[in-house]
């Protein structure tokens, strides 16, 4: 078992390690910008340790280096982060079984990277069921790592980095690379252009409220799609998609 347990684990790091290309540089841009905006380098370090959430911490930082009342910071950041509701609802059903102590971990684990990997884990039914925590601990580890180890980079050599770089570009890539190969069906490509196209629209909204916009505007628009979907294409899609 304990074989099995870490084989699952490296497995978990190596499906992570694609996505960190695009980590890295939005790791070392917060430090360099967290620091920038009158942030100690033990505070910034310190967002990627607790907080660990990257568009978070960015609106996070500019907020406080912009004087911005606790509850204005409150607000937005937990706005920003409500997508993790659904990530946690998708994975909840897998992880339930598991003792208090590895859900904690989980949780403060749960990314929008992690997740990317570790829901196609879960759902494939030939990953070994009573070890696909330790892939989901593995590809959490590994971006954790990373995130920690970027952010100090930043922190230390941002203000070396030329701006004309545009290193914060590798994320949008990063994000592009997560949801390309999941939209296999007309429910995932069309929510998927629909909060895209919404979230273009809505991108001068005050407190990054666009991107809720956009986030429910796909979700309705994908379970709109898919009780449109005859009742034997959805069959075979769940068949698909495993467990």
């Amino acid at each position: 078992m304990a074989s099995l347990n870490r084989s699952q684990f490296l497995a978990g790091v190596r499906a992570e390690l694609p996505i960190l290309v695009g980590v890295v540089p939005f790791g070392m841009i917060f430090g360099a910008i967290a620091t920038a905006g009158g942030l100690t380098p033990l505070l910034a370090q310190s967002m990627s340790s607790v907080v660990f959430a990257g568009s978070a911490q960015f609106i996070g930082a500019q907020l406080m280096a912009g004087g911005a009342p606790v509850l204005v910071l409150l607000a937005t950041t937990f706005v920003v982060n409500l997508r993790h509701l659904l990530y946690s609802a998708s994975l909840a059903p897998h992880v339930q079984q598991l003792p208090l102590r590895w859900r904690l971990l989980l949780a403060y684990l749960l990314t929008d990277e992690a997740y990317a990997v570790t829901i196609v884990h879960y759902t494939d039914p030939h990953s070994p069921p009573a070890a696909r925590h330790w892939y989901y601990l593995g590809a959490g580890l590994a971006l954790w790592t990373s995130w920690q180890i970027s952010t100090a980079v930043g922190i230390v050599f941002g203000a070396a980095v030329p701006p004309g770089w545009s290193l914060d570009f590798a994320l949008a890539l990063t994000f592009i690379g997560i949801v390309v190969p999941a939209a296999r069906d007309r429910p995932h490509v069309g929510a998927a252009l629909a909060a895209g196209l919404v979230a273009v629209l809505t991108f001068a909204w005050p407190y990054k409220l666009g991107l809720m916009a956009a986030a429910v505007t796909g979700i309705l628009v994908g379970v709109a799609l898919e009780s449109r979907r005859p009742r034997a294409g959805r069959r075979v899609a769940a068949e698909e998609a495993g467990p």
